[in-house]
């Protein structure tokens, strides 16, 4: 059970020696990508994203393979290696956990570079609408994390810090929380709020980049360092914040692309 007494499955059956398992994790992540698909249907109606609903499919599809090998390779090599040279084979053992949201990000990038030599559209045109399109599952992602009692916060004192099963006897930070508002919520917000001011393709990925690594940097002050790592930097700063800031380096790139190439975004958001 998690913090407010919510199976983490939503579904599981047993029958013989056949197992039904069900997560409320995984109904998130679909969620998401439901909505994200949605979203680029509309991009794609309003002419913003040059791609069919054909092509939208193939994208959404090879988003989620990029997703799932991006994120348990960059966790096994940053966040446990020990454990994957011990076991090489623990790389493929994505049923135990272990996903990195940067390394997701590489994955999708690697996705939409992909779709975009395969259907002659400009990389910021894909990566533009993937960032308006994706920000808002990852509300969904940390509801699914929440529900899963995992990646809590610090030990707190606040009135809202909750028990978590794993967390041991004390309240903590619902820092999974604050991340799906900050990332999720407020992020997904001010993109929306750019395409309507933004001329050229490039500058949403790359507001997304810095924005998400700010908010991420924000927020890791709340959440507990992961047990294997700790505080790598100064006894202060943990290898997710240090990632975040990397995150600046890309951000500045496109921003700088974008500049350069000015591909004009064809049409009036609001019209």
């Amino acid at each position: 059970m998690n913090p407010l007494g919510i199976d983490p499955n939503l579904i599981s059956w047993h029958l013989g020696d056949f197992h039904l398992q069900v997560r409320w994790y995984s109904v998130m992540y679909i969620t998401g990508y439901i909505v994200g698909s949605y979203l680029l249907g509309r991009l794609a109606a309003r002419k913003f994203l040059p791609l069919s609903k054909v092509a939208i499919d193939q994208y959404v599809i090879n988003l989620i393979i990029g997703m799932i090998i991006g994120a348990r390779v960059t966790y096994c090599f940053i966040y446990d290696f020990p454990a994957l040279v011990k076991n090489p084979f623990s790389l493929f053992e994505v049923w135990k956990g272990g996903l990195s949201f940067h390394g997701a990000v590489i994955g999708m990038v690697l996705a939409t570079w992909k779709i975009s030599k395969k259907f002659h559209v400009p990389f910021f045109v894909i990566s533009d609408s993937m960032a308006l399109a994706g920000t808002p599952g990852l509300l969904f992602g940390r509801i699914g994390n929440f529900i899963n009692g995992e990646l809590f916060g610090r030990v707190t004192d606040v009135s809202w810090g909750v028990i978590f099963p794993e967390g041991g006897p004390l309240p903590r930070h619902p820092s999974m929380l604050y991340e799906g508002v900050m990332e999720g919520i407020v992020l997904s917000l001010v993109l929306w709020f750019l395409l309507k001011k933004v001329k050229y393709y490039g500058y949403i990925g790359a507001a997304f980049l810095a924005g998400y690594g700010f908010f991420r940097f924000i927020v890791e002050f709340f959440r507990e360092p992961d047990p294997q790592m700790g505080y790598v930097l100064f006894d202060f700063f943990t290898t997710g914040q240090i990632l975040c800031f990397l995150m600046l380096i890309p951000a500045f790139i496109v921003y700088r692309l974008a500049n350069h190439y000015k591909i004009k975004i064809p049409y009036t958001p609001n019209s």
